[in-house]
């Protein structure tokens, strides 16, 4: 990929094609080969990146050490590598993290990754009990959401099971821990409610949020932890209070069934994807919607959307397998995949790498293909908004004594105006690097 340089002008009407680094795909047993279950429904980064997780179908879970390391077959073209995963459990060698197989004995339909790891408190702890409640906050795990209603936890160094949750009448479509690095769990399920688990608790009971009236699909938490974004098979998107666990709002403007969402980095934007092809930009805080975005292929479903770790760009995958990123303030995807040469499956999920540079997209054939996309160095002044952002809510800056146009900019209000010169005010929020 050609990769802009600070000062350079470049065609943003035209986007690039993403490029194909690595790719994984299954082996399973030739009686499940091709059949219904093979889905991959999740794929995560660990948010210290030394994990990828990948629900590769017939209720398995692969965890694998993070960068990839390149197999020992021949790279194809393009620089690109294929590697095949059966299911069984890795080998540990050189003291290195192995690869490790779940076994859910359900369809794996969600997964969440809890707080960071603490090297110094793993090394330690290579054979093998599992960690008490105390240890797990220095204990990376996983959590995964089942058909069967059940929320499994694992430890992830030792692959152990920590946790049975109980509680959903129905799939556990999504999951997501709340990003302060402790162990509250938010579920989003078929059975019209959210949960949200103490694990710190043993996880015996959770507050519960009905409202919903159609299937959950989505749920993240605000980065300040102060509420939860939820969509489902309604228009509409709900918005929840995290320290009263109680109904705030809801944003309304899509057209069909909302099936993804994500806030920004810094709180101030939540982004969503329906099937009526739509992308909405709004702040949480005001229920303002930013910006509309609309997809040129009509009859193109949208199935997941992410922000990119800095914040600047988000990435959409949708049924047409195709895999397009935006730039916030662009009417246009600046990168799409290219047209793939095998038969076309949907699109599922997707994820960008904590470091940035990559993205994981997962589809209906169980394959997960990984991505380069940008790397950037945000401008000063979007690093300041981020910043204050993080802690200063958007009723709190439009309190500020600051000028009109600052406030418009640290709101994100200047996404309402920038079509006319968007690919001007995406650059003076980047310098690209090699």
């Amino acid at each position: 990929m050609e990769v802009m340089k600070p000062g350079t002008k470049q065609d943003w009407r035209r986007p690039e094609k993403a490029v194909l680094i690595a790719e994984l795909k299954p082996v399973h047993p030739q009686p499940l080969e091709r059949r219904s279950g093979c889905e991959t429904w999740s794929a995560e980064f660990s948010p210290d990146g030394s994990y990828f997780a990948w629900s590769l179908g017939h209720g398995m879970v692969k965890l694998v050490p993070w960068p990839l390391e390149e197999s020992s077959g021949s790279p194809t073209r393009s620089a690109t590598w294929c590697k095949n995963y059966l299911s069984n459990a890795g080998q540990q060698e050189n003291g290195n993290p192995k690869e490790k197989t779940l076994d859910c004995r359900q369809t794996v339909w969600s997964l969440a990754f809890g707080p960071r790891s603490s090297k110094d408190r793993t090394r330690h702890r290579r054979d093998c009990q599992p960690a008490s409640f105390c240890d797990l906050f220095s204990s990376l795990v996983l959590a995964t959401g089942l058909n069967d209603g059940h929320i499994k936890v694992w430890e992830v160094l030792t692959g152990h099971l920590l946790f049975n949750l109980t509680g959903h009448q129905d799939v556990v479509r999504d999951l997501t821990f709340a990003p302060n690095g402790g162990l509250t769990l938010v579920s989003g399920s078929r059975d019209q409610t959210l949960r949200i688990w103490d694990l710190t608790k043993g996880g015996k009971t959770a507050h519960v949020l009905t409202g919903h009236k159609q299937w959950v699909y989505c749920c993240r938490v605000s980065p300040d932890c102060s509420m939860i974004a939820s969509v489902s098979g309604e228009k509409s998107v709900f918005l929840w209070s995290m320290r009263s666990y109680t109904f705030i709002r809801k944003l309304e403007g899509h057209k069909n069934c909302v099936i993804s969402c994500d806030f920004s980095p810094d709180g101030a934007v939540l982004v969503t994807a329906s099937l009526d092809t739509q992308v909405y930009l709004w702040d949480p805080y005001t229920g303002e919607s930013l910006m509309q975005l609309s997809f040129a292929v009509s009859d193109v479903r949208l199935r997941s959307v992410r922000f990119s770790p800095e914040g600047l760009y988000f990435a959409t995958v949708a049924d047409d397998r195709d895999l397009r990123i935006w730039a916030l303030g662009m009417d246009r995807p600046i990168i799409e995949s290219p047209a793939p040469h095998n038969p076309v499956t949907n699109g599922l999920c997707c994820a960008f790498s904590p470091q940035g540079g990559v993205l994981a997209t997962g589809t209906r054939d169980g394959q997960v293909q990984f991505w380069r996309t940008l790397r950037v160095v945000p401008s000063l002044r979007h690093l300041s908004r981020v910043s204050l952002r993080q802690s200063v809510s958007s009723h709190q800056v439009m309190a500020l004594p600051l000028p009109k146009k600052m406030k418009d900019f640290l709101t994100y209000r200047t996404l309402l105006t920038c079509h006319e010169n968007n690919s001007l005010h995406h650059l003076q929020e980047v310098i690209a690097l090699n």
